[in-house]
């Protein structure tokens, strides 16, 4: 089993940035995707972006050209500029586990408020 814990979310304004990470630990693993979603209130958890073994990267069109993720090693962070109020929601990391079932793994969500 992977754990994952994101972190780096806060209270920001419209137009600033926060840069999230989200590190992966237990024995025995190997990753091959990390991904983010999140969810707004009231709201279905949406995805975000994903990179596929440290190289080719998708980002949902709401966030493309804001956002950017990255990963080095089995740590995922999501850097994320020019934050709107709509971009408000828990932040979830999610990871594709060679050996488990595909992107089962999740952590607990990190909170990004952009006020406006």
């Amino acid at each position: 089993q992977v754990q994952l814990v994101e972190s780096g979310g806060g209270l920001v304004q419209a137009g600033g940035s926060l840069r999230l990470s989200c590190a992966a630990s237990g024995s025995g693993f190997k990753i091959n995707a990390m991904a983010w979603y999140r969810q707004a209130p009231g709201k279905q958890r949406e995805f975000v972006a994903v990179i596929i073994s440290g190289e080719a990267t998708n980002y949902a069109a709401s966030v493309k050209g804001r956002f950017t993720i990255t990963r080095d090693k089995n740590t995922v962070h999501l850097q994320m500029n020019s934050l709107k109020p709509e971009d408000t929601a828990v932040y979830y990391c999610n990871a594709d586990v060679l050996g488990e079932d595909a992107f089962a793994s999740w952590g607990l969500g990190t909170q990004v408020v952009v006020s406006s």
